[in-house]
C-alpha cells in the first residue's frame, strides 16, 4: 500500500471537505490506497500563529473546523473513499492542545505547569526544553484521567466516522504508556486499525504498524546537495536492517507538510532528481511510500503554514508527474517483491560513488524488480539483463523481471 497526505486548507480554492470530495476519483485513478488527512478539527484562537493558525493547535478534538465543513461532510468522504477502495487515516495530536481547549478550564491537571506553578505551559521537548510552539499547551500524562480522556476522543472518530486508523503526531513525545493502552483498546473494539507513528524508534513498532524514515529523507536531501555520498545509502540500509525487525515498515517520502512549508518543495530541494529520489525510496525494503498534496502536479513552491495558499494547485499541470506516481503505485500493487515490510522481497543495494549511481534489486520468488539511479546529472545505465523497462525518467530506470524457477 501507499499513502497520500491531504492538506484540506490548501487543496482547493475553497479549502473545504466538499470541494476535496469532488477530486477523490482522481486519486483512486492514481492507484492511491490510503488517505491521511492533516488535522481537520477547530484551531485554537488564543496565541494563534498567523492568520489561520496551525492545524496542530487543536481547540476541540471531536469537532470539525467550520472553515472546512461538517462532520457529515467528512463522513461522506470516508464512505466515498471506502467505495473507491481507499482507506482513511486522521492525524492525531496527543502531545499538546490549543490554549483555549476546554480542558484548560475543566481539567487543569491535564497540563504541564511551569516553574512558577502556573499552567498551562507551551509544548516542551523530550529533554524538557522549549519547542518554540508557543501556540500550543503541553499535555501532562501524569494526570490520572488524561489517558482515558484522550483515548475516548480517538474512539469517537472511529465510532462516528468509520476511519481506518491514525497518523500520530510527534508520537515519541507522548509517553509510550498512552499508546500501549490506547492502540490495543481501539483495535479490540474496532478491528485491525492502522497506526503510523511520526517518530523513528524501533520499540514503537511493537504497537504501531509503521514509523517515519526521517534519516533516509535527510540523507537524500544531503546527497542531492552534494553533502553526502550515495555510499551512505549502503551504510543506512545495513544499519536499518540490524536495528529494525524484518516486518518493520517505514514511511519514506521526499515531501510532507512540514518539509514543503519550511524546507521547500521536493523539486526546490532536489531539482530534476526529485522523482528519482522518490523512486529510490519507493524501492527500499521497508518502504511504505508517502505522496504529499500537489507532488503529482509537480508543484515547485511552498504552501504557507498559517494562511491560505493564494496560488492554487493546477491538477491538470505536469501530467507526466501524475502518470509517474500512478505507474509506481501500480507497480507495487502488481509485484509482491515490492510489497511493504515482511510481505515484500529481499533487497540488494549497491552504489558507485565515482559515478554517483545506485542499484536496488528486490526479489521474491520468481518476481524481481530492478532499479538503477544516477544523481547530479550522471547517466542512468541499466543492466544488460535487467528485464522489461517500466519507468524511465530523469535519474531513474526501473525494470521488472520474471526469474526462471528450478524444477
Amino acid at each position: 500500500a501507499n499513502i497520500y497526505e491531504v492538506n484540506i486548507r490548501q487543496y482547493t480554492p475553497e479549502g473545504t471537505l466538499n470541494a476535496f470530495k469532488e477530486l477523490l476519483p482522481r486519486l483512486a485513478e492514481m492507484n492511491v490506497d490510503i488517505l491521511w488527512f492533516m488535522p481537520i478539527q477547530p484551531i485554537g484562537e488564543r496565541n494563534r500563529k498567523g492568520e489561520l493558525g496551525s492545524y496542530y493547535s487543536i481547540q476541540d478534538y471531536t469537532a470539525i473546523n467550520p472553515a472546512f465543513g461538517t462532520v457529515e461532510d467528512f463522513k461522506a468522504i470516508v464512505d466515498e473513499a471506502h467505495a473507491l477502495g481507499m482507506h482513511v487515516l486522521l492525524d492525531w495530536v496527543a502531545n499538546h492542545s490549543a490554549w483555549d481547549h476546554p480542558w484548560v478550564k475543566t481539567n487543569d491537571d491535564f497540563y504541564t505547569r511551569d516553574e512558577d506553578g502556573s499552567y498551562p505551559m507551551e509544548a516542551i521537548g523530550n529533554d524538557g526544553g522549549k519547542t518554540g510552539w508557543t501556540d500550543v499547551a503541553d499535555l501532562n500524562y501524569d494526570a490520572p484521567l488524561l489517558i482515558d480522556s484522550m483515548a475516548a476522543e480517538m474512539d469517537w472518530w472511529v465510532s462516528n466516522t468509520g476511519i481506518d486508523g491514525f497518523r500520530c503526531d510527534m508520537a515519541g513525545m507522548v509517553p509510550y504508556a498512552f499508546w500501549e493502552h490506547t492502540i490495543p483498546m481501539l483495535r479490540e473494539k474496532h478491528g485491525p486499525l492502522f497506526f503510523l507513528a511520526e517518530w523513528n524508534e524501533p520499540h514503537l513498532l511493537s504497537t504501531f504498524n509503521a514509523d517515519y524514515g526521517w534519516e533516509l529523507h535527510h540523507m537524500m536531501n544531503d546527497i542531492a546537495k552534494g553533502h553526502k555520498s550515495v555510499y551512505d545509502l549502503e551504510v543506512y540500509a545495513a544499519k536499518n536492517g540490524a536495528v529494525y525487525n524484518d516486518d518493520a515498515m517505514k514511511l519514506y517520502f521526499t515531501s510532507n507538510h512540514d518539509e514543503n512549508s519550511w524546507q521547500g518543495s521536493a523539486i526546490e530541494r532536489m531539482g530534476e532528481d526529485a522523482r528519482a529520489f522518490f523512486a529510490l525510496a519507493f524501492m527500499m525494503d521497508q518502504s511504505f511510500p508517502l505522496l504529499y498534496t500537489g507532488q503529482e502536479a509537480g508543484i515547485d513552491y511552498r504552501f504557507p503554514f498559517f494562511s491560505k495558499d493564494t496560488v492554487g494547485v493546477d491538477w491538470s499541470a505536469n501530467a507526466d508527474h501524475a502518470d509517474f506516481y500512478a505507474t509506481l503505485f501500480d507497480l507495487k500493487h502488481k509485484h509482491p517483491a515490492l510489497w511493504n515490510g515482511a510481505y515484500g522481497g529481499e533487497m540488494t543495494l549497491a552504489t558507485d560513488t565515482a559515478a554517483n549511481t545506485v542499484m536496488i534489486s528486490r526479489t521474491l520468488g520468481e518476481d524481481q524488480v530492478n532499479g538503477y539511479f544516477a544523481f547530479g546529472g550522471s547517466e542512468v545505465v541499466g543492466g544488460e539483463d535487467a528485464g522489461e523497462l517500466v519507468i524511465d525518467i530523469h535519474g531513474a530506470k526501473i525494470y521488472t523481471k520474471t526469474l526462471a524457477t528450478n524444477e
